[in-house]
């Protein structure tokens, strides 16, 4: 295990839970596994990236040390950074859709209350309860925020434990936290209000600004992981799509292709004479990228122009020339004025 070094990029993940576990897989999956001997440890490595030093934080921890540049990177929520951001311009948001980490936080009241159905109902509750509405949560600063822009009288109770349990203990009113599945809720007599939701949230990756324009390595890394992020979340969403069709000409089989199926890969079709022994010679070999979502529509558009033994599979990774949100990136460093 390599020296913590203030000189050495470093990328923070969730330190314990369900997030702990997503990011793992997440980087395992876009072939960066992590390497962690000692689960008592803060720190580990990632053998493809040897250069890049891990260390695990709470998630709002994470937030902080990529904002004070103590941290050069750092995978959470899109709730958490919005919730524990200072409003500076030294956290700048890589990759905002790394694909887990779901969830909509949103405000939930009893279920006993039938004559609320809006946020603006609220106030009428206020009217009856004759005091400010009580609201527990872990998250005050977006809490506070939204019930300011739409007048509701308040309370915040920070909480840190669960928070569905407040209403019915009776140190809150209702709640505004994180919601997944919404079962949670159901199980304790919550229901959320259909135009209570804050924000919609899924896994980010962020990192400091000003360590990305004055360290080359930290900005050779996050190219890197931007690379590896955008080309494994790419190819996840396609497969290869393989079969042999007769065909007199290369050109002939892509202009049945073109005209007579709405797949026809990245930029257009690969195609390939097929070496045979004996019988026909004119059969070819099609490669195309397809959808997850259409690859019936394009089996059976193949076998409708005389496509067979089609071979399916999955990709590991799509690369572009450049990837897009590295793009954004640089020009985000162009504008920066951080000391």
């Amino acid at each position: 295990m390599p020296e913590t070094n203030i000189n050495i990029p470093r990328i923070s993940l969730p330190s314990k839970g369900r997030l702990a576990e997503a990011a793992l897989a997440f980087l395992d999956s876009c072939g960066l596994s992590v390497y962690k001997p000692n689960p008592r440890q803060y720190e580990a490595v990632i053998p493809a990236l040897p250069e890049l030093c891990v260390l695990f934080q709470r998630p709002g921890d994470i937030v902080a040390s990529v904002q004070d540049g103590s941290v050069d990177f750092g995978i959470t929520g899109l709730d958490v950074v919005e919730e524990h951001k200072n409003g500076h311009g030294d956290l700048v948001i890589l990759h905002e859709a790394l694909n887990f980490g779901n969830c909509i936080l949103n405000l939930a009241i009893p279920e006993a209350w039938e004559d609320v159905t809006s946020v603006s109902d609220l106030t009428d509750k206020v009217t009856h309860l004759k005091r400010p509405l009580r609201i527990a949560t872990k998250y005050p600063n977006l809490t506070g925020k939204f019930l300011k822009e739409h007048d509701i009288p308040h309370t915040l109770i920070s909480a840190e434990g669960t928070l569905e349990t407040a209403p019915a203990i009776g140190y809150a009113d209702l709640i505004c936290d994180v919601v997944s599945s919404g079962q949670t809720l159901r199980d304790n007599r919550l229901r959320p209000l259909s135009d209570g939701k804050l924000l919609t949230s899924q896994v980010v990756l962020i990192a400091n600004t000003h360590a990305l324009k004055i360290n080359p390595k930290t900005l050779n890394i996050a190219r890197t992981l931007l690379e590896f992020f955008e080309g494994h979340l790419r190819a996840r969403e396609n497969l290869a799509v393989f079969a042999n069709m007769r065909g007199t000409s290369p050109e002939a089989i892509a202009e049945l292709l073109f005209n007579r199926c709405n797949i026809h890969g990245l930029q257009g079709p690969t195609i390939s004479r097929v070496i045979v022994q004996e019988g026909d010679p004119n059969w070819y070999a099609v490669n195309i990228i397809v959808q997850r979502s259409q690859i019936f529509q394009a089996i059976n558009e193949l076998r409708a122009i005389g496509g067979s033994g089609v071979v399916v599979m999955p990709i590991s990774y799509i690369f572009d020339e450049e990837p897009p949100r590295y793009t954004r990136m640089l020009q985000i460093l162009e504008a920066y004025q951080g000391e």
